[in-house]
């Protein structure tokens, strides 16, 4: 098992940007002093939900910064990114970093974002599959041209590739963010690994995780890939002395976040959006994922290991919105609830 943390740079009620950014950057830093696996960052344009509006770029910051840890995009959004762009930036850190790198992608939403980078609602509704297997197919060929509705182009060598330049390593790691049927078949039929959502229980993770080894075989992808595929699974961690005192301190801090940071999405079209009760969410939250002693955090990442087949964790750890308090979660997810795991 291995258990890692999930940034989004939260900007919280009364905060400011940069104090957001320096808690992100240096909660990354205290993952890897920590011990953790690997830092996930997020990425959001335009709302406080989340101040990172490149997870690749603050990926490359990390990677400088750091010497162990795995940094990935959790996610980087493809509908508002050009795949080779992103493929190039990618075989970049690969290579650079020694294979430390992992590059999460995902479809996004509707928002103004498709507006403001001009990829429109297409590139939302209908080319993520287009936008998915032509990022694929740069990653692992030494060669690529394009012929689909949205990208067209003659064939470019790959520069750097990154099969090549690091022999010992297969290229840099693909996950795939699936909420529905439809991504969990595209990221099957491609043989990459899934990163299931915080707001998802342990049963249907398991069906989404079932579904994607039976896709998986329909497409004839080998045995042993299928069951050695390590899916990811986001969640919410807060380490305390009481599991009533980790509660509350979520209780204190996330509705407002949330409240705040959603709302302030815009939707390209004008479709009207069903927000989540910030406090139901934050309870469901709590009842999910590691929220408590170390010994109760231990329990329920095991059991939820168990009972799915996920064998690694993006841990959401800001969750306070405070910088010593996000540490001070850090340092006991280390010292406390890993190594009962192991």
């Amino acid at each position: 098992m291995r258990v890692g943390t999930f940034v989004l740079a939260a900007q919280f009620p009364g905060q400011g940007q940069g104090e957001a950014l320096h808690r992100a950057v240096r909660s990354a830093e205290a993952a890897e002093e920590a011990g953790l696996d690997a830092v996930w960052l997020a990425e959001h344009h335009f709302v406080p939900y989340g101040t990172c509006p490149s997870a690749i770029t603050l990926a490359a910051l990390l990677l400088g910064r750091t010497r162990r840890i795995r940094v990935g995009t959790a996610v980087s959004v493809l509908p508002t990114a050009h795949p080779v762009a992103l493929g190039e930036q990618a075989a970049l850190l690969h290579v650079t970093s020694r294979g430390r790198f992992t590059l999460g992608v995902g479809r996004g939403g509707p928002w103004v974002d498709l507006e403001v980078f001009g990829s429109g609602l297409a590139a939302y509704e209908r080319g993520f599959p287009e936008s998915l297997d032509l990022l694929v197919r740069w990653l692992r060929e030494p060669a690529v041209a394009a012929a689909g509705e949205r990208f067209t182009f003659r064939e470019v060598p790959v520069v750097p590739r990154p099969v090549e330049a690091l022999t010992e390593l297969p290229g840099p790691e693909v996950v795939v963010a699936c909420t529905s049927r439809a991504s969990v078949r595209l990221a099957a039929e491609h043989g990459l690994a899934m990163l299931l959502g915080m707001h998802v229980g342990d049963e249907e993770k398991a069906e989404m995780i079932a579904a994607w080894r039976q896709y998986a075989r329909a497409v004839g992808r080998p045995a042993d890939e299928i069951a050695d595929a390590a899916h990811v699974s986001a969640g919410v961690c807060q380490v305390d002395d009481r599991r009533t005192d980790a509660v509350e301190t979520l209780l204190k801090s996330l509705p407002g976040w949330l409240k705040q940071g959603l709302e302030a999405h815009v939707t390209v079209d004008g479709r009207k959006r069903t927000m989540r009760d910030p406090v139901a969410y934050t309870e469901l939250l709590c009842g999910l994922h590691p929220v408590g002693t170390p010994r109760l955090c231990a329990d329920r990442l095991a059991a939820t290991s168990e009972r799915t087949g996920i064998s690694r964790f993006a841990l959401l750890v800001e969750g306070s919105g405070d910088l010593a308090t996000t540490e001070e979660n850090v340092r006991r997810l280390g010292a406390e609830v890993l190594p009962q795991l192991r």
